[in-house]
């Protein structure tokens, strides 16, 4: 039985969210393991008050970078797991797991120090007629320690995170999480001021977003013709948003981590996809999810595996020729 497992994940907070899915299918299988998480400084909040995830080690990537990497490959070392498994494909986390001392080091074929590794696996993002989403990929790394299909990404919000919540859930709301790292990955801003201005009456905007994304969402409520708009960017925690998440009608969200986010407590979300297509893996896992894109695309979509700092052909046709009808189409009627 494996005792003690570590997985690592230290890139975007979407594919830590998404790798909690390797969390809940080890914790299925083997309950009585203890699982213990690595990621990068900031992300650690995603698993406080997790029932089943036994510590999570943090890798400081500024300042003394690679000298807080030593710090924790003697510390994994010390701790003595089991297995560990790597979902990132950058040489950093190839060294942790190959130093790692565990007797079982997964991770993909790409990870430029998987000949280190006991069991290595493809990370591929096929045509679309063949796509498959990244929690599959991410399952071939434990498929040889447990049984059946992969489950679902979760987070566990605490009772506090919930009270939190109750206070900004008052009557019927939608939430817009506006914002994206990469330009051509975000819905404009004047398509969603547009979007709250055609959002029924009766039915209150929440604006959500990191400290980061103030500006962005105080343009927004700014330019909208609502009186009814709250900007709660960077007010709430990542739980905190993702409890919210679970009260609201309906999540707006880009092709990014807040789409994750209320796939992870199976809240209501429509993933607006402008450059990037949902064949590349990444698309909401929630019961009730739509997929927000262009009808048709223009040609140039999709114009890389991920965002651009500015469209390539100056249009940005594949946010622009979106229509606000289809994001209000997906809105549940009274009846609901």
């Amino acid at each position: 039985m494996l005792k003690k497992i570590l997985i690592i994940q230290t890139a975007s907070i979407g594919d830590v969210i998404l790798s909690t899915a390797l969390a809940e299918t080890l914790h299925r299988d083997a309950p009585n393991s203890e699982i213990s998480y690595l990621v990068r400084k900031g992300y650690e909040s995603l698993f406080l008050g997790h029932p089943f995830v036994n510590q999570v080690l943090v890798w400081d990537k500024k300042g003394w970078k690679y000298l807080n990497l030593l710090k924790l490959i003697l510390k994994i070392r010390r701790i003595r797991f089991d297995a560990v498994i790597n979902v990132q494909r950058f040489a950093s986390s190839g060294f942790v797991t190959a130093l790692s001392g565990a007797a079982i080091r997964s991770g993909f074929g790409k990870n430029p120090l998987s000949s280190c590794f006991t069991k290595k696996s493809e990370h591929r993002i096929e045509k679309p007629e063949n796509s498959e989403h990244e929690i599959d990929r991410n399952h071939r790394l434990i498929d040889h320690l447990v049984r059946g299909h992969p489950a679902r990404p979760r987070l566990y919000p605490s009772e506090q995170d919930i009270e939190t919540a109750r206070h900004w859930a008052k009557g019927k709301f939608i939430t817009i999480s506006p914002a994206s790292l990469w330009f051509t990955k975000q819905y404009p801003e004047h398509k969603w001021v547009e979007l709250t201005n055609n959002i029924p009456a009766g039915i209150a905007v929440i604006l959500l977003g990191s400290a980061a994304d103030t500006g962005l969402c105080a343009g927004i409520a700014g330019k909208s013709v609502r009186d009814d708009i709250v900007n709660l960017a960077g007010r709430l925690t990542l739980l905190q948003s993702a409890s919210l998440m679970q009260y609201a009608i309906m999540n707006y969200v880009n092709d990014s981590a807040p789409q994750h986010l209320a796939s992870a407590v199976n809240a209501p979300v429509a993933g607006v996809f402008c450059s990037t297509v949902p064949a590349f893996g990444f698309g909401p896992l929630s019961d009730t999810s739509f997929i927000i894109e262009a009808e048709p695309g223009p040609p140039c979509r999709p114009c890389g595996l991920h965002g651009l700092k500015k469209c390539p052909l100056g249009h940005f046709d594949c946010a622009e020729t979106i229509q606000t009808k289809q994001l209000l189409n997906i809105l549940p009627s009274d009846d609901e």
